[in-house]
């Protein structure tokens, strides 16, 4: 008889956590793990009332499940999008800009071809939908958003009204591609067919209202000792940071005719006074003044008074 060896409990706790991931500084993370966790029990118990909209109204069996909440760029966003879809744009008052729930082109025919009595075959049409087809499914998407209003509440006291409705995500304009928004997937079951549904909501109006949630209950001493000792630690890290810093003249103006006709031996007369002193910048913006000289075998700038600006 043999007998398997079972791995150390430390080994076995070390292969449990996940792999790092690599921390891109372009992109900082802002949507935190409590916003998250906030999102993810009111859309939780909307996909569960969703559930219960779809399958009321198709009178077939269906099912809404929360799948992720992530946040991205609304050009990462329209980009994992389909072709061609029906997205549903909506006021999100009182947050500013403009929100979205985005149904396949497939599944809302399907929705709407139940809805009038038919069968949901599994070959729909690929195109607009008809005035008569568009008051169904507007219909359809008014019920959700009602449903999204009421589990929302406790966040956000949200008035969804629709503003328009796109089948190219290429042509719903509603933000910048680089502004950053709260996207919301969700895997939508018809009968056995499975579809993907998303909500959009803007990350800049959404996130005040997910601060003032979290903080609603009372913090204890030991919090605010945690949260002063980290702003501390944090600002001491933030002097250690190094810094670019360029001792420069005053910036010179030359015509695009002057600069291309330049060679050498020729002379080009600065703007910089010659007793002003030079100017110590970081990023472009200038704050102390110097004058040139030397330590060693290298260059050195002597801080010095600010200069006076002159009548």
């Amino acid at each position: 008889m043999t007998v398997a060896a079972t791995p150390a409990p430390r080994q076995r706790r070390r292969r449990e956590h996940p792999e790092p991931v690599p921390y891109d500084f372009r992109r900082p993370i802002q949507l935190s793990r409590e916003h998250a966790r906030t999102l993810q029990l009111g859309f939780d118990g909307f996909a569960r009332q969703a559930t219960t909209v779809f399958t009321s109204s198709l009178r077939t069996v269906c099912s809404a499940t929360l799948t992720d909440i992530e946040q991205r760029t609304y050009a990462e966003y329209v980009d994992s999008l389909g072709s061609s879809t029906y997205m549903t744009l909506f006021s999100a008052d009182p947050m500013p800009g403009v929100g979205m729930i985005e149904i396949p082109l497939f599944a809302i025919f399907s929705c709407v071809d139940h809805m009038l009595g038919g069968p949901g075959s599994d070959t729909q049409p690929d195109r607009p939908l008809t005035e008569i087809e568009s008051g169904v499914a507007r219909g359809l998407v008014e019920r959700l958003l009602s449903e999204m209003r009421y589990y929302l509440a406790p966040v956000v006291p949200l008035e969804p009204t629709i503003t328009g409705v796109e089948y190219n995500p290429q042509f719903a304009q509603v933000a910048g591609t680089a502004d950053v928004m709260v996207v919301v997937t969700f895997d939508l079951r018809i009968n056995d067919r499975e579809h993907r549904m998303s909500i959009c909501l803007p990350f800049s109006g959404l996130v005040p209202h997910l601060t003032s949630a979290n903080q609603a209950g009372p913090m204890s001493d030991r919090e605010r000792a945690q949260r002063a000792m980290s702003a501390q630690l944090l600002q001491q890290q933030f002097a250690k940071v190094p810094v670019q810093v360029s001792v420069r003249f005053k910036p010179t103006k030359l015509g695009p005719d002057a600069i291309s006709s330049l060679k050498p031996g020729d002379v080009v007369r600065l703007s910089h006074g010659a007793s002003l002193p030079l100017d110590v910048t970081v990023a472009g913006d200038t704050f102390a003044h110097a004058t040139a000289g030397a330590r060693g075998q290298r260059l050195a700038a002597l801080i010095v008074d600010t200069p006076k600006e002159n009548a």
